[in-house]
């Protein structure tokens, strides 16, 4: 802007001192000289005061030769320093703000006018800010905006209230004492200081929702949009600005739509000239495109396709970065993403994924991820987008890799081709090594793509340790982390050679600890990967050791913590788990098949962990229940094409006639193992625990395998008829009662009535009896069976 001459009333007259020639050491003498009853002195100690607080600077057009641009930009950002703040603060300690504050409002116009020029200089400094805060001066400054007052004072007002505004305080004092308006009105001024100071405290002020509104009301823009016309770059840019806080709201958008401004803005990106207005250009374009309507008009006249032709070949980081930030905001609206398909946007934002700018790159990432939401879109990036973004995983950029991370775990959801083509790209180890990257959000995100790559069992199988680097997420502080870890276990644990990796890695401890979760879809998780990875004995033991059983029986006694996953893992854990499940819920299906390694500990309370069959062996002698232990293997039985055509456990339906046929000899076999049939007034006669504690005595353990033993009682031949029931594949279940009782019970259907073909009855429960009439079948409910149970 061209240097102003600013408009004395009258020449000084020469027998008054000279101001210009004014001393720091004479400041205290003329701060005293403000608070003289006569105009004259009054005038000219404030213009003193202000020569020498000031570094006079002025602002050019574009068009002149030494314009420094680097300047203009601090200078929109509020941080040029116009005058020298040494000065200004010893004029703070002389105690010259409080007079100087009086003469703001004076009835002189010439006192006033030099009074305003200092305010203007001086609050720039934040010590004299606040105590203009303190004295609450806005509203003397807020009337010197007034059209009767000097251009000059509107230059030094609009200049105070634009400093003091970068403080919310203030801002709210300016807006509350009606300041907006007369800084709208001074948009139009003729002045080009006028306006630049006014619309950057308009800057300031539309931070706040209320004055975004206020400026709506006041119908601020048009004059707004003026200004981009300023031959002025910092008016320019401070307009710009302003539009790009504003255009947030969509009422706003509207207006500025109805006013032509979009073609303003076109026209300043389509300036070469305006190179150093194009950022913030486009960022008010992109809170436009937001608008499906305003993305539709620039698509029918054609400014999209130059939009995202200008982004693509721009060489400017800054717009490209921009760039793929606008359309990662329009593209949150489903049709703006249908239109920027049509566009072919996936070619632009391919081709900024290549830049050499890291910001450019994450912001082209994260653009990618909010195009996935159309399936189109999701299926162009996998083909030339896939390996780029892999590429950037290894970026020793953190926003780069975890903006990368999102892209591709969006691209994968969802889509088995994408899945795919990252394991093509060698996706698998850049991913596996940033789950120990240092962002959460990459960590999340990494695990996310493994997961959805794990979906399918050819990659799933093609993927080897993760189990290792998973362990670290599982013990992470965040939530999110903690639950994309927890369902790449999930995903993962269903291999045996991972949960085996799982567990060698000692996964399992912080795994279970994630039960404890109170983020429900942690918790969710968890449940989810301990029921995947109780699938195997070993692992559901482990499990069990570190707690997890007592923490799922909780978790299902609470109807705000279980989960869909909760009970299954519960069941998942004791099925493989079978010692446990027995010893703690005292019955086993006839899916629970025992294998050798299985004891019977007795029941057990609940919350009292089982100990191991090794912590139990080496216990001392004790008078308690002895364990038995089922380690002896059976010879295999090979059933007959009839029996197996005939066993309920191959689903086929079953008589009683032909399980007493088949199994009646087992039955009798067992009894006749364990001390032969019993008569029910002698059971008091049958010594068996003499004969089990012998056993203990002469093995010196407490753990008596079930092979040895030869008097036992009705748990001993239940436990031994399960076993060989399971090894013959004759469907049967083991439950046990109280006082020693447990018993066996079959699942049969029934001969159908006679004449009566092909009529198929539900099947009943029976007993096996296996004490009194060894190979007797009773029907659940019967007196002779609740004899048997209960008696």
């Amino acid at each position: 802007m061209g240097k102003k001459v600013k408009k004395e009333v009258e020449p000084p007259p020469k027998d008054v001192f000279d101001p210009l020639s004014i001393e720091s050491k004479k400041a205290a003498t003329v701060v005293l000289m403000l608070n003289s009853p006569e105009e004259e002195v009054l005038a000219k100690a404030c213009d003193a005061i202000y020569k020498f607080a000031s570094k006079e600077q002025y602002f050019h057009s574009r068009r002149s030769s030494w314009e420094q641009p680097a300047s203009i930009i601090a200078t929109c950002l509020g941080i040029k320093q116009v005058s020298s703040d040494e000065n200004k603060v010893t004029l703070l300690s002389l105690g010259a703000v409080e007079p100087l504050f009086k003469l703001v409002s004076h009835e002189d116009p010439l006192v006033r006018r030099n009074a305003i020029m200092v305010f203007g200089i001086m609050a720039s400094n934040n010590d004299v800010r606040k105590l203009l805060r303190e004295l609450d001066v806005t509203n003397s400054v807020i009337a010197r905006l007034a059209p009767e007052e000097d251009i000059v004072v509107h230059e030094f007002a609009s200049l105070c209230l634009a400093h003091m505004a970068v403080e919310y305080t203030s801002k709210v004092q300016i807006f509350e004492q009606g300041g907006l308006e007369p800084l709208i009105r001074l948009l139009s001024s003729p002045d080009p200081d006028v306006k630049k100071n006014s619309v950057e405290c308009i800057y300031h002020l539309v931070q706040d929702f209320q004055s975004r509104a206020a400026v709506r009301e006041l119908n601020a823009i048009p004059a707004l949009l003026e200004l981009l016309k300023s031959e002025y770059p910092v008016v320019q840019l401070l307009a710009l600005k302003t539009f790009g806080v504003i255009s947030n709201d969509r009422e706003t958008r509207i207006i500025l739509r109805e006013n032509q401004g979009l073609d303003q803005l076109f026209k300043i990106l389509e300036t070469k000239e305006f190179n150093d207005l194009h950022v913030e250009a486009l960022a008010v374009v992109a809170n436009c495109l937001e608008d499906v309507d305003t993305m539709q008009l620039i698509q029918q006249t054609g400014g999209l396709k130059k939009l995202l032709s200008f982004a693509e070949m721009s060489t400017i980081p800054d717009i490209q970065k921009n760039a793929a930030k606008a359309i990662t905001k329009t593209a949150y609206d489903p049709e703006n993403r249908k239109i920027l398909h049509e566009e072919e946007i996936e070619k632009c934002l391919i081709t900024l994924l290549g830049t050499d700018n890291d910001g450019a790159k994450a912001a082209a990432s994260q653009a990618i991820s909010a195009m996935c939401e159309n399936l189109a879109s999701k299926d162009a990036f996998g083909i030339q987008g896939i390996p780029q973004l892999i590429q950037l995983l290894s970026s020793e950029n953190e926003e780069v890799k975890e903006a990368a991370a999102i892209a591709l775990a969006n691209l994968t959801t969802g889509s088995p081709s994408n899945a795919s083509a990252v394991a093509e790209a060698e996706g698998i180890e850049p991913l596996i090594n940033i789950l120990s990257a240092k962002r959460d959000g990459t960590v999340a995100n990494a695990a996310a793509v493994l997961t959805n790559m794990a979906m399918q069992e050819p990659l799933r199988l093609s993927i080897h340790g993760v189990m290792n680097a998973i362990v670290e997420p599982l013990q992470s502080t965040n939530s999110l982390v903690q639950s994309k870890a927890a369902l790449t276990v999930a995903a993962l644990g269903c291999d045996a050679d991972a949960r085996t990796e799982l567990r060698n890695a000692s996964g399992l401890e912080p795994l279970v600890k994630l039960l404890h979760s109170k983020n429900d879809e942690v918790r969710r998780n968890a449940c989810w990967a301990v029921m995947v990875c109780a699938s195997d004995e070993l692992t559901a033991v482990q499990l069990c050791r570190l707690g997890a059983l007592d923490i799922l029986e909780e978790i299902n006694l609470s109807t705000g913590r279980k989960n869909n996953f909760s009970e299954g893992a519960l069941d998942k854990l004791l099925d493989n788990n079978l010692s446990q499940k027995y010893s703690q819920m005292g019955y086993l299906s006839s899916s629970n098949i025992i294998t050798d390694g299985f004891y019977d500990y007795g029941q057990v309370k609940p919350g009292v962990k089982l100990l191991s069959l090794e912590e139990l062996s080496i216990q001392e002698l004790n008078d308690h229940r002895a364990i038995i232990l089922v380690n002896a293997k059976l010879p295999e039985v090979s059933l007959s094409a009839e029996d197996k055509s005939q066993d309920p456990y191959y689903g086929r339906t079953t008589s009683s006639s032909s399980i007493r046929k088949s199994s009646k000899e087992r039955a009798r076999f067992v009894a006749d193992k364990m001390g032969g049939p019993i008569e029910r007034d002698k059971l008091h006669e049958f010594s068996w625990e003499l004969h089990i504690s012998e056993i203990e005595f002469e093995l010196k353990c407490n753990v008596v395998p079930i092979g040895k033993i030869k008097k036992g009682t009705f748990y001993h031949r239940a436990l031994l008829f399960k076993v060989i029931a399971d090894r013959i594949g004759i469907g049967c279940s083991l439950v046990r009662g109280e006082y020693g009782r447990a018993w066996n019970e079959v699942k049969l259907v029934d001969d159908s009535p006679q004449g009566i073909t092909g009529l198929l009855l539900p099947p009943q429960v029976y007993i096996v009896d296996l004490m009194y009439q060894p190979g007797c079948l009773m029907k659940q409910g019967s007196a002779e069976a609740d004899h048997y149970q209960r008696i």
